[in-house]
């Protein structure tokens, strides 16, 4: 009789905990650490990181003269969060004979990884960039386009990152994670939903239907210089530069993101309605990401693809580029 009262009690706490998960609605893609703090028993937490020796390091933040609060080593986790390693995020595919590297991984070995991480299905996502350089919250959102494409498990990603959550004095941990069985499974496949291949793109630049977007800094899209793994010079003909030094402001030693009119405004001063098709590209697919989570997901662009190769796809493939600027040399 004790053992079935014992077990009717796990299971009616299991019972309340669904219900406080089914409960709990993410306000929209993008939270605030006072939100998440509110609602920490109700999600999940995952964290993205480039060196995960950082999430069981103890961070330093210090008080300056001026009274002002100062990362000084980034580390620690917020309680309870889970850790995916950045590197999880990109793989290398044949395509049509290229060895094409830095692609986001298939749907059967993405749903590895979560299950590795410990995600549980159903109960709402909360992402968290390290927040130390505009490059995390690309991490972050190519992240959460695998989470759109491949299940519907609602996700959001934390405005400010951990550096915020950090200088705001909140708790934090150093404890590595706790194994977990994961229960999430990859039960959708929507990825040409959210992501552009090389004739999408093709299709784009020749009938002009589909604006394309180049967030990478003005010098590489003039064609100035390149990164190495990119063979050509300049932009696809015909896109729009709207760099990342535009999408974000940094207060206090935290990236911040901006407001969506801010974002509308931007985005139509550099030739680009945002309210029309359009697919983001870079380098390699990451840098375009957030660009591509400002125009999806918080202008609400139905229309918005990321091109997954971008320009290191694209010119493995010898496809046309436009470089206004000679090279410097």
């Amino acid at each position: 009789m004790r053992l079935i009262h014992r077990i009717a009690a796990t299971l009616g706490g299991a019972a309340l905990t669904l219900s406080a998960w089914a409960q709990t609605t993410l306000p929209g893609p993008v939270v605030s650490t006072q939100w998440l703090a509110d609602n920490l028993a109700n999600v999940q937490v995952i964290e993205i990181r480039n060196d995960p020796k950082s999430f069981t390091s103890e961070p330093e933040v210090v008080t300056t003269k001026d009274g002002k609060k100062q990362l000084e080593e980034f580390g620690g986790h917020i309680p309870g969060s889970r850790l995916f390693v950045a590197k999880e995020l990109r793989t290398q595919r044949e395509i049509n004979g290229n060895k094409v590297s830095y692609m986001l991984p298939e749907r059967a070995a993405f749903e590895k990884v979560m299950q590795a991480v410990g995600v549980l299905a159903d109960k709402p996502i909360v992402l968290v960039p390290e927040g130390q350089k505009i490059a995390d919250y690309n991490d972050a959102a190519r992240l959460y386009i695998l989470l759109k494409s491949y299940a519907d498990t609602p996700v959001a990603m934390l405005e400010g990152g951990m550096v915020a959550w950090l200088l705001e004095g909140r708790p934090w941990s150093k404890e590595a994670p706790a194994t977990l069985a994961s229960t999430w499974r990859a039960t959708a496949d929507r990825l040409a939903r959210y992501v552009a291949d090389s004739p999408d793109v093709a299709a784009a630049m020749e009938k002009k239907d589909v604006q394309l977007v180049d967030p990478r800094a003005t010098a590489m899209y003039l064609g100035i210089f390149k990164r190495d793994y990119v063979y050509a010079y300049g932009h696809i003909p015909g896109a729009r530069n709207v760099p990342l030094d535009t999408l974000y402001v940094t207060r206090g030693g935290v990236i911040r993101l901006l407001k969506p009119e801010v974002y509308r405004a931007v985005f139509q001063a550099q030739g680009v309605d945002p309210t029309k098709p359009l697919i983001t590209y870079c380098n390699s697919g990451n840098d375009s990401s957030l660009p591509w989570f400002i125009a999806s997901e918080i202008l609400g662009n139905a229309q918005a693809r990321n091109y997954d190769g971008s320009l290191h796809q694209w010119t493995l493939e010898k496809r046309a580029m436009n470089a206004p600027v000679p090279a410097a040399m």
